[in-house]
């Protein structure tokens, strides 16, 4: 760690309002980005996806996309790594699922749903959830397409071929699951895909790193042997 240079109150002020112009031009400039993104076009689903629901998510035990809107117009999908012969959740998508439940009604308010979605059978996924305490809707699409043709899950073969499928053809992924987020819209009794982000485009939506990106040590992951290599799902870190 580089030595922190100290100063006075005035001299913090003048530094801390200088950062501040500088945070300014971010907040507009990722506002104009957000308005860049609901101005872009939408693409029909075409395809009646059917997913596994448990007794817990309500309704019956199987459910079209259509359905996973309840009532509502919008419906964000978060592809949760949750493998067929998984015993568990990935970490990293655990990290980011650990905020959901908070979300739901304040979402809900504002005409939009939340689902994970993962090829997990429906026992597996409900075995987890309740370890994890969770109560978001979460749905088993291991019957279906969905995963591949939303390039969140790959064959074998694609992951031994190294093909770029991942994140828009811009990078292989080292397994069959990925984590990613699709965005849809019902409209005129149609669904659209408005929105996906994969990789780093999902650190929006983690509340955890962004306060960590508050502190003197941020993330603190620079010397780790990737950067993740301190997280443990909620209930695994070592007791104090």
């Amino acid at each position: 760690m580089t030595a922190p240079q100290i100063v006075d109150q005035s001299a913090w002020r003048i530094a801390r309002s200088a950062h501040l112009v500088a945070e300014k031009e971010f907040t507009k400039a990722r506002d104009e980005l957000s308005k860049a993104r609901r101005q872009l076009p939408w693409l029909e689903v075409t395809e009646d996806y059917r997913f596994q629901a448990s007794a817990a998510d309500g309704g019956s035990a199987e459910r079209t996309l259509s359905q996973l809107f309840g009532d509502l117009d919008q419906l964000i999908v978060y592809h949760f790594m949750l493998g067929p012969d998984w015993d568990e959740g990935c970490p990293s998508c655990s990290f980011w699922a650990d905020s959901y439940d908070g979300t739901l009604e304040h979402l809900a308010a504002r005409d939009t749903a939340l689902v994970a979605v993962s090829r997990a059978p429906l026992t597996a996924i409900d075995a987890y959830r309740n370890r994890m305490g969770w109560s978001f809707p979460w749905v088993s699409s291991l019957n279906s397409s969905f995963n591949f043709d939303f390039a969140v899950s790959f064959t074998d073969q694609q992951v031994e071929a190294g093909e770029q499928l991942y994140n828009y053809g811009t990078q292989a992924f080292g397994g069959s699951e990925a984590p990613g987020i699709s965005v849809f819209r019902r409209f005129d009794d149609r669904i659209y895909l408005t929105y996906q982000t994969f990789s780093r485009g999902l650190d929006m939506l983690n509340g955890t790193y962004h306060l960590l990106d508050l502190t003197s040590k941020g993330r603190d992951e620079a010397d780790l042997p990737w950067s993740m290599a301190w997280l443990r799902r909620r209930d695994s870190y070592p007791a104090e």
